[in-house]
């Protein structure tokens, strides 16, 4: 999980904060040093980690905390309200896209750092928005990297301009003029990659530059290089000039330095995260969401964000009516255990919920994934009678489930009273639907 480890070392602070009630100057500084060491531990930029820790401590010694009635939870406001400003604000910052004529992003970055997919990646999520994407082949160095394009921009559904091993800035020029005369609105530049900055990197991406006019130079960066890529950033906006950052592999195990540096040393947000290897696994970045997401408050609203666009609103009003009637059967179960694979399956989803930050290394590894294919085995070896009414399965039943599934009775059984529980909580929320929203709403209480 991104960030694993200074959401741990974060919660370890302000858990100690609450133990001690009123809070003194000295109680501040202590608290304060522990939060430089443990940005400093995620690789964050060291004036980015002292600036920030003496903005906190500034505003932890003013009323708003030494009064408070609650002061440990002020500091944490205020963690969280930094750390958004740190990372960009509020609100995500957005690509201005043209709505008339053609808009030309440049991708640029280091050699495996992602330019290739993220450009993918990127068309695929403009198309969604109703564009017309242009995907164009300019690394011409990379073996095979023509045809890596063209094979991930067939599988995002955007076209590819190519030229062979034509000179990049011709390349780039006559694929904007094939854009305008073939109506497409977004032309995407996926460009060479070097192992390490050079001058001849450079110079090939100005060129291109003055060839054609490119709207948005989006530099790809890998989330898990840390302060590397922070330095990386520095040096292609100084030589190149970039208009704002991609952060890729933010799903792994990644210190953090990145994405809490960036922005401060380069003065460029971060436009999108890349969150997986699939092509959908892009996203905006929302500071304010990550910033949550260390401190362990969760990020239900990319949660519920992820749930809406693989469930339409009918499906959703069709299954929340059963579930409220107590209609659920286990092909509901089934629908649902498809949901949580479409959506990184549950560690991805736990990773997002309040609390998060609670849960050890360990314990998330101990979420068995491959579980659920043994499940639904259980629940395709039923009739159909059974799965709309799982309460008929006697033993008999049970042997031949097991039987039909390559799995134990005790699977069996174990699946259906999983099932149990589940209806038994559905019949309390029917009851009591204000109780149980109370009751979830509480679950920020756990961190």
């Amino acid at each position: 999980m991104a960030f694993e480890s200074l959401s741990e070392r974060l919660n370890g602070v302000f858990k100690k904060l609450r133990g001690k009630g009123k809070l003194s100057e000295a109680d501040i500084k202590a608290a304060m040093r522990e939060v430089r060491m443990a940005l400093l531990e995620a690789d964050v930029n060291y004036k980015v980690a002292k600036d920030f820790c003496a903005q906190v401590s500034e505003r932890a010694m003013g009323q708003e905390v030494m009064e408070s009635l609650t002061p440990a939870q002020q500091v944490v406001k205020i963690v969280n309200e930094e750390l958004t400003k740190l990372m960009g604000g509020e609100e995500p910052q957005t690509l201005h896209i043209k709505n008339k004529g053609q808009t030309v992003m440049m991708m640029c970055g280091l050699q495996g750092n992602g330019k290739t997919t993220h450009a993918a990646k990127l068309g695929r999520y403009y198309k969604a928005q109703g564009r017309r994407p242009l995907l164009v082949a300019c690394d011409i160095y990379r073996p095979a990297a023509i045809d890596q394009l063209r094979i991930v921009g067939e599988q995002a559904g955007v076209p590819v301009y190519e030229m062979g091993t034509e000179k990049p800035e011709k390349i780039a020029k006559q694929a904007v003029e094939y854009a305008k005369d073939h109506g497409y609105d977004i032309v995407i530049i996926d460009t060479a990659g070097r192992l390490q900055i050079d001058d001849q990197l450079m110079d090939e991406l100005v060129r291109i530059k003055q060839t054609v006019e490119v709207d948005e130079t989006l530099l790809v960066v890998d989330a898990m290089s840390g302060q590397e890529a922070v330095n990386v950033a520095k040096t292609f906006n100084e030589k190149v000039g970039i208009s704002g950052v991609v952060l890729t592999k933010t799903d792994g195990d990644t210190r953090g330095g990145a994405a809490l540096s960036v922005l401060a040393v380069t003065g460029k947000p971060i436009y999108f995260q890349g969150t997986g290897e699939k092509l959908d696994a892009l996203e905006p970045f929302y500071p304010a969401r990550m910033s949550s997401r260390i401190l362990g408050m969760g990020d239900v609203l990319s949660l519920i964000e992820k749930a809406q666009t693989l469930q339409n609103d009918k499906e959703a009003e069709e299954a929340a009516k059963r579930m409220m009637a107590n209609k659920f059967d286990m092909n509901d179960m089934l629908t649902q255990f498809a949901q949580i694979r479409k959506m990184g399956g549950a560690s991805a989803l736990l990773a997002m919920m309040p609390g998060a930050n609670q849960i050890s290394s360990e314990q998330m590894d101990q979420i068995d994934e491959k579980a659920l294919p043994h499940i639904e085995a259980i629940i395709y070896s039923m009739t159909p009678e059974e799965r709309a009414h799982p309460s008929i399965i006697n033993p008999k039943r049970k042997r031949r489930i097991a039987a039909g599934s390559g799995q134990t009775v005790e699977d069996v059984n174990k699946l259906l009273r999983q099932f149990e529980a589940m209806q038994k909580m559905m019949k309390k929320v029917k009851r009591n639907p204000k109780g149980f929203m109370r009751g979830l709403g509480g679950m920020r209480g756990l961190r």
